[in-house]
């Protein structure tokens, strides 16, 4: 039986990942320190805190990978009418014959990699309160589609 203090450990655990929109990396640096501090107190807030690292350097992969396929298609898209010679020669740059009609299938797997990351964040936001929930609660959590980097 887990005690207030593991729950609410646990669950600050997960909601430190949250820091992340006001400090760079923080939804690594504060559940690591979180976690760190007391996870050979507690094997409650062991599970959490591996959880959420867990979840958190998954995103980071799954976020890379579709950052790979949307830039890339994008820059293509809109640097392709633009010659070789105005980019070195610092030369204006005009896109009076901007088309994407040809690009339509390329542009769209951009979309769609826009779209999956754009899931991604709203999944993350809903699963990281509903895991400091589980952990409130007393209950272990384990956040769909994480890798194990840490076991």
């Amino acid at each position: 039986m887990e005690t207030s203090t593991e729950r609410n450990t646990a669950a600050l655990t997960h909601l430190s990942t949250f820091s992340q929109y006001l400090i760079p990396f923080g939804n690594y640096i504060f559940p690591i320190i979180i976690w760190t501090s007391k996870k050979d107190q507690s094997q409650f807030i062991d599970h959490n805190g591996k959880q959420a690292l867990n979840f958190q350097l998954s995103l980071l992969i799954y976020s890379l990978i579709l950052a790979m396929i949307a830039i890339p298609i994008f820059l293509y898209t809109v640097l392709k009418n633009v010659s070789f010679n105005d980019l070195v020669n610092n030369n204006d740059i005009i896109f009076e014959n901007f088309d994407y009609g040809n690009s339509i299938g390329i542009l769209t797997v951009g979309v769609l990699a826009l779209f999956g990351f754009a899931c991604i964040k709203i999944a993350e936001f809903f699963l990281v309160i509903y895991a400091a929930v589980k952990a409130s609660n007393g209950e272990e959590y384990n956040y769909p589609l994480t890798i194990p980097f840490i076991k």
